[in-house]
């Protein structure tokens, strides 16, 4: 009954919500789109073992989102499980509003049998991004789901349309339910190695796209996975890549694609081989072993089933990746979101206002497996940060609480925020000292990846920068032993989560917070705290 009066009376506000909504939309503003979600648990069975999943609206993976450029989203979640709730949105920037972020640093959970909804605006943004459950493992239990923007009519895009669009989330699975997962992390251990690869939430060929003999198809794939980088290939087919993560790229040609934790790439593939069937095959990469699933490429007209092996990827090569992600480049005539050329903003061209140096490193604290970023593992204060700091409520962080640059001491715990001026514009070195590839995002922001190599980064180590055509991207690797350079505009006032995408190096600890802070307190910088705003912590109440 509780339960269900909750329902009834959320139901009631989005209802009212929309309306409003409604009502203030004018002739020539941008769209309002509205989605109803249900998060509920369900048995799945993806690697023929049952588990608890987390669904949406039933579904596994969760509803696919559908928008174009500028509009509003309006997200109404309803969490029915028995534990709080989060949703973030990888990708999406949330312009001056970090208030919608999804992440426990700028959000209250949603606590069992209430609702929260999502005011989210994709401004100036296009590409292919995805969403996914952010407290504790949830994401190892599903939850996730494609989240697409498209151009704008007026604004040409580098290619013709292709005969259709594909969503394709691929990445590491285990057959644990997620809370026996968090339970090994939480008693000190690291995770075990996965036990098989998903795609769609599916095992080995149980799924298939179908296409038409000699028609072009985009692929929007994203590795949604928790703990491994993937390889992505389809039988017999030549791949032309041409967006990553919201920026166009040069057209290049690929039979294979590397794609870290957390990367999304849009390639064009056309169906220019015999009648028959392919395999898209799926492999993890850099791990001593090798994980395989495939779906099918169907072609309408087959006149046979799949009849090779899968061809092999690559496995442990390291250069052969490191060459092919110094091979992404800018589009530098295409438009964006905008019909300026994503080649007028000359990012190289611009001083940087500050060096920040990024290591990651595995100690172990108190006897327990941690992950921390400049010596500093990140731990979770009693009240989301972006409250704190907007209600001044003292005790729960402090600026500068992580150092520019790796410090060579003792690791330690602590709530870590990092202090950031808007529209300063940061180079930031992710150095990585492991045998191990890191990944890295940041929310609420695009960079342009500068520079990667081997070997320790130095000041010389800019003389290699790419400062012309680079691509621009929200998540990045670092390959072992090496070192990734990135410039990196600070235009997005707010509180925003840096971390590893390798989920349990993130949940214990390998991610801190960048205040990107403006003293105008004006709505030109950021929006005002949302009516609905969830609060608790020491924030209950206020």
């Amino acid at each position: 009954m509780v339960m269900g009066e909750h329902y009834r009376k959320n139901m009631r506000y989005s209802f009212m919500l929309a309306v409003l909504l409604l009502v203030t939309c004018t002739a020539g503003e941008d769209a309002y789109r509205f989605h109803t979600w249900n998060v509920t648990y369900g048995d799945i069975y993806p690697l023929g073992v049952k588990q608890q999943g987390i669904l949406i609206n039933g579904q596994f993976p969760g509803p696919q989102i559908e928008s174009v450029t500028n509009d509003n989203l309006i997200i109404s979640v309803f969490n029915s499980l028995d534990e709080p709730f989060l949703i973030s949105w990888n990708g999406v920037q949330q312009r001056r509003n970090s208030w919608q972020d999804g992440v426990y640093g700028t959000n209250c959970p949603i606590p069992p049998g209430q609702n929260f909804t999502y005011v989210l605006q994709v401004k100036d943004q296009i590409g292919s991004y995805f969403y996914f459950p952010s407290l504790g493992m949830h994401k190892a239990a599903g939850g996730f789901g494609g989240f697409k923007i498209a151009s704008r009519s007026v604004i040409p895009v580098p290619f013709p349309p292709p005969s259709g669009d594909f969503t394709f989330l691929a990445g590491d699975w285990f057959k644990k339910n997620h809370s026996d997962l968090k339970a090994i992390l939480d008693g000190g251990s690291d995770l075990p190695f996965p036990d098989g690869l998903l795609i769609n939430g599916r095992g080995s060929n149980g799924y298939t796209f179908t296409v038409d003999q000699g028609k072009t198809y985009r692929f929007r794939i994203s590795n949604v996975g928790l703990t491994t980088s993937i390889n992505f290939r389809i039988q017999g087919h030549k791949m032309l890549l041409v967006e990553v993560e919201g920026t166009h790229s040069l057209q290049n040609t690929y039979d294979s694609l590397d794609i870290h934790l957390g990367q999304s790439y849009s390639v064009l593939v056309t169906a220019d081989q015999a009648a028959h069937d392919y395999f898209i095959a799926v492999s993890t990469r850099f791990t001593s072993q090798v994980l395989t699933t495939t779906s099918i490429l169907h072609y309408s007209n087959s006149a046979g089933s799949v009849s090779d092996t899968p061809l092999g990827g690559p496995t442990i090569q390291i250069d052969w990746s490191l060459e092919q992600a110094r091979s992404l480049r800018r589009n530098l005539t295409a438009s964006g979101p905008r019909p300026n050329p994503q080649g007028s903003y000359h990012y190289g061209l611009i001083n940087t206002t500050r060096t920040v140096r990024l290591q990651n490193s595995a100690p172990i604290i108190n006897g327990k497996q941690r992950y921390a970023v400049n010596s500093v593992s990140f731990i979770s204060a009693d009240t989301p940060l972006k409250l704190a700091d907007h209600y001044n409520i003292p005790g729960v962080f402090s600026l500068g609480s992580i150092p520019d640059s790796p410090t060579g001491g003792g690791a330690y715990l602590q709530t870590s925020v990092m202090a950031a001026d808007f529209r300063g514009y940061a180079e930031i070195v992710f150095e990585n000292p492991e045998d191990n590839v890191q990944s890295w995002h940041i929310d609420g922001h695009n960079f342009f990846v500068v520079g990667m190599d081997g070997g320790q980064w130095s000041p010389a180590s800019r003389l290699s920068y790419n400062l012309r055509d680079t691509i621009s991207r929200c998540t990045v690797q670092v390959y072992p032993e090496s070192w990734t350079a990135v410039y990196m505009p600070l235009d997005n006032v707010g509180m925003w989560n840096v971390r590893s995408e390798n989920w349990a190096r993130q949940y214990l600890g390998q991610q801190f917070y960048l205040r990107v802070y403006s003293p105008a307190n004006s709505w030109r910088d950021e929006y005002p705290i949302p009516t609905n705003a969830l609060l608790c912590g020491r924030a209950a109440g206020l």
